[in-house]
């Protein structure tokens, strides 16, 4: 299987890769930076960090079943897209005691596209609210610690989103029960946020490539 997918995605890349590039980005430029230095994910006893990833960060809830819309919008639309490139990840903070719908999640995602990078960290609730107030968003978790917003963090750590949108202003997450948003808007700026790395990196290799000539 995992064979498979390498070759599956060694062949698809550059096509991706092309497409990405090719399709444009409405007003290209940097993200505005909201929030700097999100914590890490110390709470959870899962292998999974922020730093060094690409992340878009969410917030399930108790209630999995009945999310199970924003899950699949978020699937369909932003992760199947993205996430053949490299250091891209998805992160649901889940309350603990909620492993089995997740795992029951999990499986029905599966059956729509390789889950290998959606994961899924556990904690308390004061845990999670903690975490939560570190974006420093205009947002609130519900009283079942989810919200159907969801985040895009960058590999410094930061909160990443715009400051000038035509229709909230400061706009601090994209709501996964609007098609719209996840459409017209968020689309975009993961675009943007990985083209942004991928012009440092081209960028870097051009400025290692000179000295190598001095």
């Amino acid at each position: 299987m995992k064979k498979t997918f390498v070759l599956v995605t060694l062949f698809v890349m550059p096509i991706l890769i092309y497409l990405f590039f090719a399709s444009g980005v409405t007003n290209f430029g940097k993200l505005a930076m909201l929030t700097e230095n999100v914590p890490e994910l110390h709470f959870s006893q899962e292998k999974v960090r922020l730093a060094d990833k690409i992340t878009i960060l969410g917030f399930l809830g108790r209630d999995v079943q009945h999310q199970q819309a924003q899950a699949f919008n978020l699937n369909q639309k932003i992760y199947k897209r993205f996430y053949p490139f490299n250091d891209f990840q998805l992160v649901m903070v889940m309350p603990k005691g909620t492993e089995k719908a997740v795992g029951e999640l999990t499986t029905e995602l599966g059956q729509l596209t390789d889950v290998e990078k959606w994961n899924f960290v556990y904690g308390e609730e004061r845990e999670i609210r903690n975490f939560f107030s570190t974006l420093g968003t205009d947002l609130a978790l519900g009283d079942d610690l989810g919200t159907p917003y969801v985040f895009i963090i960058d590999k410094e750590r930061n909160l990443r989103g715009r400051n000038d949108d035509a229709d909230e202003g400061v706009k601090y997450g994209f709501n996964t029960l609007s098609v719209a948003d996840l459409n017209n808007k968020m689309e975009d700026d993961v675009k943007i946020i990985l083209a942004e790395y991928r012009m440092a990196l081209k960028k870097n290799n051009a400025e290692r490539k000179n000295n190598a000539k001095e």
